[in-house]
């Protein structure tokens, strides 16, 4: 039987342990703690005890984490440079300095990336008889094959573009492999062509990366040694010195002054036209093509030394998890789930949604339990005769999303629809102006996003003329309305007919869609105005709880952790007597078990199978136990620079739903490290015995699988409903 948070706690803050006092600052840096998640990451990758195929998609992650994290993070800190500003970050740290010490990290970073690579990822799949292979190891009759196949396939693709004079450096596309091509001097020759000492050759991305070699073997090329090996076709009666590989990154991290926009489509366009051209803040180059090839691109691109990354191996690592198509083999990846049709909506394939919400609060927790109940009630929304309106907001959505294909519908078929598509969505911002467009074209009404901030929150409000009244159906939401990411990220998602809800979502879409600013709100709690503000006076009644001698309990599972104000209070409290258990999965600016500090707070992160997305703040309260759902993390950018919405979970069904997620993460072994005083974290599973582990993801598929069998069998023995496929689960 599942014990009660309070027991778990109980448990975790019961042994006297010797805190050691605090060293340095009292936070940690928001940059060099990212990079600690990042290797939390990494060490999944090198984890063999998860299968091999995963491991490859931990490797990628972490390539393309890094990426996203220069593109943005260490941009800013070069903007921050730029600017000449000298202003400390809460870790006492400087622009300069905080750029100084990520650089030093990510340079050991990439030494352990690719030490996992070459030293634990590459035995693994030899062992599995899967073959990386150089064009030097390949046989003749291979040899041969990709001859023809560059010939067919890759050639007529690529343009060369030299430099000289009369024709510059081009742009390097951001992200992009490229090959950078030297010949030998031609001063000494007669009766030439008068021909540049540098060529460029972009690597087409057009093109499948990984090169099958036939036969049975499980052997595979890269596209760009194939195209180093044949570029001389490309130049003919010239004499390449050298072929050298590398990869720039650009500034991303742009400000947008949108006080005097009139029209924040255009604006962002241009936004996306200039992040192709910002300033290159990352070469990574092979460290094969040696030092003058080297010393020639940074000449040339104007980057200095502390920029370069030399790679010993393929560039950009993220190509690893292309081997799982490539060579498909279900044994090598986790055993597969599908995420369960939620019990209280029955197995019928077209339940009345409406009714079944109207009957009392409803609440999903993907990827455990399937989204397509959501996708279902706005499709039953966009049909409904009975259905006035439908307002929603969109931060992030699919590339073939079926919600923007029911609100499409909705618009066609009369309804009121108001959609508000964040256009300043990071990396989505060219997908959410597509779809706004679409979404205008077919009536809908569509706002851009607001001056100043971005609507970061997941609401739905759905209008419908009942022969009782008007009535509001609410959907709120952790994550985003993606119908991919909601199978990997774990998010809840609450349906609710609540009257004060429906109050509020009302409110809210008419003070993001017109000037009206609430007085109050019933039940919701949005920023930028008024979730601080809550937050930090929830934190402090409870430290006036503990201060009174009654307990008082905190627990916040969340991505990110870097708000001072926050961290102080949460500090105060724990210096008060609050138990205080942050599942923290990303970033985290507090430091937990420091003497005279923090000694009652306790920090894990948890890194698995799932991207642990879902934000959840439970509160004691000297018993009445406030639990709260939310889009918001405790950063500044969400407290104070974004629309966030923090929600109550009342119902008590739905509440010991999310307890029991809080519960076993807090009891979780296997996924879970702890954090150490310094900052460290070590993982707990090495300290624990094999019969005692915890794998909380693992406890919610099963809760989660016997929660609807459950319900199957029920449904089954009344004869109510058509029973689902056996295929579903496991």
């Amino acid at each position: 039987m599942l014990p009660t948070i309070n027991e778990v706690i109980d448990q975790k803050f019961s042994a006297k342990k010797n805190y050691p006092p605090l060293a340095g600052e009292r936070m940690i840096n928001r940059e060099l703690s990212w990079m600690d998640f990042n290797q939390r990451v990494l060490e999944e990758a090198q984890d063999p005890t998860n299968p091999l195929y995963e491991r490859l998609n931990f490797l990628a992650i972490t390539c393309s984490n890094l990426d996203e994290h220069f593109m943005v993070r260490v941009a800013s800190l070069y903007n921050l440079i730029e600017a000449g500003s000298e202003k400390k970050d809460p870790a006492n740290m400087t622009p300069t300095e905080q750029w100084e010490a990520l650089m030093a990290r990510c340079k050991e970073f990439y030494r352990d990336q690719y030490d996992t690579f070459n030293k634990q990822i590459m035995p693994a799949l030899q062992a599995e008889n899967i073959h990386y292979l150089t064009l030097d190891q390949v046989t003749e009759s291979e040899y041969d094959f990709l001859a023809k196949h560059f010939e067919n396939n890759i050639y007529p693709v690529l343009t060369p573009l030299a430099v000289d004079a009369g024709r510059p450096f081009p742009l390097i596309p951001n992200q992009n492999l490229n090959l950078f091509v030297t010949f030998a001097s031609q001063e000494e020759k007669v009766d030439t062509l008068e021909t540049s000492f540098f060529a460029i050759v972009e690597v087409p991305s057009i093109l499948p990366r990984l090169i099958k070699l036939p036969g049975q073997a499980k052997r595979f090329v890269l596209i760009e040694a194939v195209i180093a090996e044949f570029v001389h076709q490309l130049f003919y009666n010239q004499e390449i010195e050298s072929v050298t590989c590398f990869r720039v990154m650009r500034n991303a991290d742009y400000e947008l002054d949108d006080e005097d926009i009139t029209d924040l489509m255009i604006e962002m366009e241009g936004i996306l036209w200039q992040r192709e051209r910002g300033r290159i803040i990352r070469l990574e180059i092979q460290r094969e093509g040696g030092k003058k090839a080297r010393h020639t691109l940074q000449n040339l691109m104007g980057v200095s030394d502390q920029v370069i990354f030399s790679i010993k191996g393929p560039i950009n690592l993220q190509f690893v998890d292309e081997i799982r198509d490539l060579y498909p083999n279900s044994s090598l990846r986790y055993e597969k789930f599908k995420g369960q049709l939620a019990p209280a909506w029955g197995t019928d394939r077209d339940p009345d949604c409406f009714e079944i919400i109207k009957n009392g609060d409803l609440i999903l927790h993907h990827p455990y339990e399937s989204f397509d109940p959501t996708v279902k009630v706005i499709q039953q929304a966009a049909r409904d005769p009975k259905v006035l309106a439908i307002k929603q907001t969109l931060y992030r959505v699919s590339g073939n999303s079926p919600i923007i294909k029911a609100l499409a519908e909705a618009a066609e078929h009369g309804k009121h629809v108001m959609v508000l598509v964040e256009l300043k969505a990071r990396f989505d911002e060219e997908s959410n102006i597509h779809w706004a467009r679409r979404l205008e074209r077919v009536g809908c009404h569509v706002i851009y996003g607001l001056k100043g901030l971005k609507t970061h929150s997941k609401i739905t409000l759905i209008v419908r003329q009942e022969a009782s009244g008007i009535r509001r159906y609410v959907h709120l939401g952790t994550g985003n309305y993606n119908d991919i990411t909601a199978k990997i990220y774990t998010d809840f998602g609450l349906w609710t007919a609540s009257e004060q809800i429906g109050q509020d979502a009302t409110n809210f879409f008419n003070m993001i869609s017109g000037y009206s600013i609430p007085l109050g709100w019933r039940k919701i709690i949005p920023a930028p105005r008024w979730l601080r503000k809550d937050t930090l006076a929830r934190i402090r009644q409870e430290q006036k709880h503990a201060e009174a001698g009654r307990r008082a309990v905190i627990v916040a599972k969340i991505n990110s952790l870097i708000d001072s104000e926050i961290i102080e209070a949460l500090y105060s409290a724990s210096q008060a007597g609050v138990k205080i258990c942050l599942i923290v999965r990303g970033i985290c600016g507090l430091k937990a078990g420091v003497k005279g500090l923090s000694e009652n707070i306790e920090v894990r992160s948890l890194v698995g199978r799932f991207l642990e997305h879902s934000r959840i703040f439970y509160y004691y309260n000297d018993g009445r136990e406030d639990i709260f759902l939310s889009s918001a993390d405790w950063m500044p950018r969400n407290l104070d620079r974004r629309i966030e919405i923090l929600f109550p979970v009342e119902d008590e069904q739905c509440r010991e739903r999310v307890l029991e997620v809080l519960i076993y993460q807090m009891l979780d072994t296997d996924r879970a490290r702890i954090m150490q005083a310094d900052g460290s974290y070590i993982r707990f599973r090495d300290q624990t015995p094999l019969d005692q582990r915890i794998d909380s993801q693992i406890a919610l598929m099963e809760s989660a699988l016997r929660a609807s069998e459950g319900m199957r069998q029920k449904l089954n023995n009344s004869n109510r409903y058509e029973p689902l496929s056996s295929k579903q689960g496991l």
